[in-house]
């Protein structure tokens, strides 16, 4: 059948206007081919994951792709195998060329195989915090929560320290709390107890914490922690400061501001202190 069919093709449009249409429908087919089992294999074993999944495609859909190029090529006539002794000899000298990208491409590959984040996760590398766009063999992509695109070489992020904000459930918010020195250190530990209890999104396990933090210039400092969330941890971390206001305004518990004590030599005798009336005379105190 396909003799009969390469007779008549040959026929009407003569031997190369043949070669070249079937190599034009053998590329046609790599790329829906490629591009159908590479979406296919990403919903059977990408799961939830979204860097799997992306992976999964792309390596499909290239290599399916790849394999009905090189047969369009060769049903050109091309020899192939000058064409892989070429790219061989031109990967050599790339190498030498970009050691740079070489090394982002090597530390891409230890990116995909430690995993540390994935596609969706927030992380914070060098100061910067976003979401992960995608992770790629140079380089990976972020979105930042105001909404700019940074580029992050994966070079750098194999040398970097990478925080995974996303990576567990629950996460803990962290408070420094102060107050004033004549304040009753047990009441003020049954009301922050308080606010974590009525607060909802706050969990009860594990167990809010009260660390005392030491003895400030103008306050009793202590770090109030909670517990919620990964998810809920800015709804937490911004309502629990004005129900801490709100408690310590209702129990008469004071947050103090700075104070500062001076002297004048001795700490026995008196401030000196002068009162100036609207006549321009003076008396002293």
């Amino acid at each position: 059948m396909e003799q009969w069919w390469t007779l008549a093709v040959e026929y009407v449009t003569g031997p190369q206007a043949a070669n070249l249409l079937r190599a034009a429908v053998k590329i046609t087919i790599g790329l829906v081919l490629g591009r159908v089992a590479g979406n296919a294999l990403a919903r059977t074993f990408g799961g939830d994951d979204a860097q799997r999944t992306m992976i999964l495609r792309r390596l499909t859909f290239y290599s399916i792709a790849g394999l009905f190029i090189a047969s369009a090529l060769m049903e050109l006539g091309f020899d192939l195998s000058v064409l892989l002794g070429a790219a061989g000899i031109l990967t050599v000298a790339l190498g030498f060329a970009s050691q740079t990208s070489a090394s982002n491409v090597i530390s891409g590959l230890f990116l995909l195989g430690e995993r540390p984040f994935s596609v969706g996760d927030v992380i914070r590398v060098n100061g910067t915090t976003g979401e992960v766009l995608s992770v790629d063999l140079l380089s990976v992509k972020l979105r930042t929560f105001d909404n700019l695109f940074v580029r992050i070489p994966n070079e750098t992020m194999i040398k970097s320290e990478v925080t995974n904000l996303r990576r567990f459930p629950i996460r803990r918010v962290d408070l420094q709390v102060g107050v004033a020195y004549k304040e009753d250190l047990r009441k003020v530990r049954d009301v922050l107890m308080e606010v974590a209890d009525r607060n909802p999104l706050c969990l009860e396990e594990p167990t809010p914490l009260i660390i005392f933090q030491g003895y400030g210039e103008s306050s009793i400092n202590h770090q109030f922690s909670v517990w919620a969330q990964t998810d809920n941890f800015l709804e937490v971390r911004n309502s629990i400061p004005m129900e801490i206001k709100e408690a310590f305004d209702e129990h008469n518990i004071e947050i103090p501001f700075p104070h500062r004590t001076l002297y004048t030599g001795a700490e026995t005798d008196p401030f000196p202190v002068r009162m100036v009336g609207e006549a321009g005379t003076s008396e002293h105190e």
